[in-house]
């Protein structure tokens, strides 16, 4: 699998995806996840809950990808509070990995929701939006992001 922070400048034009540099707007984090014939269902689709696997990868390397320490999150911990999924197209199995396109679209003093597409450059097969809240486990309870955390998340802030 392979993670890029942001778009090439083709698919900033392609996409609107650009970085927070001045070539146009906010980032949008690119995770490509490979199909495997295991995750295919009996009509040799990718199953709907492999796909939330691919979220689920794109969604760690993006809380992981820019880490000072190799294999430690830029965030504290986090549970999903909700996940939201629209199928729009058929997957099929393929030598090309799927693009798995990431970014925020709010956050809040202890919470922030992520969108998500499953996507090559012409077509999409999934949206998604997962709702993600801070969360202390010596308490069992919710947390509130640190500064450091929602400025992170800013930087892929879609309004």
């Amino acid at each position: 699998m392979r993670t890029v922070t942001e778009a090439t400048a083709r698919e900033r034009v392609d996409r609107g995806a650009g970085d927070r540099s001045g070539n146009g707007g906010p980032r949008r984090h690119l995770h490509f996840a490979h199909i495997r014939f295991a995750d295919l269902d009996p009509l040799n689709h990718v199953n709907n809950v492999r796909m939330l696997t691919y979220l689920e990868d794109a969604r760690v390397s993006f809380l992981h990808w820019d880490s000072e320490i190799d294999g430690a999150s830029r965030m504290g911990r986090l549970v999903v509070a909700r996940h939201e999924v629209d199928y729009v197209r058929p997957l099929l199995l393929r030598r090309e990995p799927v693009r798995v396109e990431t970014w925020v679209t709010e956050v809040k003093n202890a919470s922030f929701t992520l969108a998500y597409e499953v996507r090559d450059p012409d077509t999409v097969y999934l949206k998604a939006i997962s709702v993600l809240v801070g969360f202390d486990p010596q308490t069992q309870g919710i947390r509130r992001l640190d500064e450091s955390e929602r400025e992170y998340l800013r930087g892929y802030l879609h309004g």
